[in-house]
């Protein structure tokens, strides 16, 4: 499957922001026994789960700054330095990305604003940089948990300082998306 995923991972990226993407590899997926559900599936599931973890999940999860307060704009990242409980942030979106995390994966992929479909594509490359995509996508939910866990403040084991979700609430939600675990 390693091989597999990488030839394939800018599809799996594009087809966050383009779901019909999906179908257009997927012949190729079956070809190569990866079953396209669980392509899409799982990375929505972790996606859902990280927003649920990061406080972000609802109807304002693009819109949402560090703290809980709401930007107006999708045009670029916020860049807005906020301070709650002794901590100061400038994450924003629904995967509360950091400005200086925001510049890098916007460079490196190209994007032109913060909407939506720009911050699910850098999420995915951010769990793609942490080494963990291939695990999201064959449902290794843990260990995919564990080599994110310094992407995200909230994941188990982040220790940063901040609220950290449970295991058993990050699964339940996960599962609860569509999400499955690999036996």
């Amino acid at each position: 499957m390693g091989d597999l995923f990488k030839e394939n991972w800018k599809y799996i990226l594009a087809a966050l922001a383009a779901p019909a993407l999906v179908m257009a590899i997927s012949a190729k997926l079956k070809a190569q026994a990866m079953p396209k559900s669980n392509v899409y599936s799982n990375l929505r599931a972790f996606l859902t789960m990280i927003q649920y973890a990061e406080g972000t999940y609802g109807a304002n999860a693009y819109r949402m700054l560090y703290g809980g307060q709401l930007f107006n704009s999708y045009a670029h990242h916020p860049h807005v330095a906020i301070t709650k409980g002794g901590i100061t942030s400038t994450a924003a979106g629904a995967y509360q990305i950091l400005f200086r995390t925001w510049q890098g994966v916007q460079q490196d992929l190209g994007l032109t604003d913060f909407s939506p479909a720009s911050q699910d594509r850098a999420a995915v490359e951010l769990i793609r940089r942490r080494g963990a995509l291939e695990d999201v996508i064959a449902g290794r939910f843990e260990l995919a948990i564990y080599k994110c866990r310094q992407e995200w403040a909230s994941l188990p084991g982040a220790g940063y300082g901040q609220s950290e979700r449970s295991m058993a609430s990050l699964v339940q939600v996960y599962q609860y998306a569509g999400g499955q675990i690999a036996a």
